[in-house]
């Protein structure tokens, strides 16, 4: 097949083009699922409890990965600065993963136990009273809105099922698991459930 026909044949080309993409994405991509760094999970990381299940919902739903990353990138200005960088063992119970590339607020990777429950308590209710320059918003919503854990079992449900076809040797939630969820939640702030989620993040690699 010559060039000066491909080059021609707009159709021809993009059929080409699609063709090229997808052997080349699929040989980039594939090869991921069977290599066991992206596959098990690092030492010393579980699958969440059921209150920080629900603090990562609000997490979510507040758009804080709209300003907050959660990936350390291998490189010494960010290592010296946030701790040890993010490995892909980190993320195998996030569905989906929350690593993110936007820094308007800094780096949460490893922000777990960095700070008290109250100090987070603080800067959730109004950032600058610990933090006088910071241009975050409050969320003082998150005081009052209390959680009635009716959909928490469900929602563990559905990460067995994402997180069982990806990750073979993950912990998945079990039959009392799910049984105890809506009474571990029930009554809890989405504060109480957020800060949970906040303190656990990157904790397996800083110990």
């Amino acid at each position: 097949m010559s060039h000066e026909r491909v080059e021609t044949n707009i159709g021809l080309m993009a059929i080409l083009i699609v063709l090229v993409i997808s052997v080349g994405g699929l040989v980039e991509i594939v090869p991921l699922f069977f290599l066991k760094d992206t596959t098990t999970p690092v030492e010393g990381v579980t699958k969440y409890s059921a209150l920080r299940l629900e603090g990562r919902d609000v997490y979510i739903r507040e758009g804080c990965y709209n300003c907050h990353s959660q990936m350390i990138r291998p490189f010494r200005a960010e290592t010296e600065r946030y701790g040890h960088y993010s490995v892909a063992g980190e993320s195998v119970y996030d569905h989906p993963f929350q690593w993110g590339s936007k820094r308007t607020g800094p780096d949460l990777a490893r922000v777990g136990e960095r700070y008290s429950d109250d100090w987070h308590a603080a800067h959730l209710n109004n950032p600058r009273d610990v933090v006088p320059e910071s241009n975050m918003p409050s969320f003082p919503w998150l005081f009052s809105n209390t959680l009635d854990g009716a959909n928490t079992a469900k929602k563990m449900a559905a990460l067995n099922i994402a997180v069982g076809a990806t990750c073979p040797t993950c912990d998945l939630y079990s039959d009392a698991d799910m049984d105890a969820a809506q009474g571990e939640v029930a009554g809890k702030t989405e504060a109480d459930a957020l800060i949970a989620y906040l303190q656990g993040l990157g904790t397996a690699i800083k110990r």
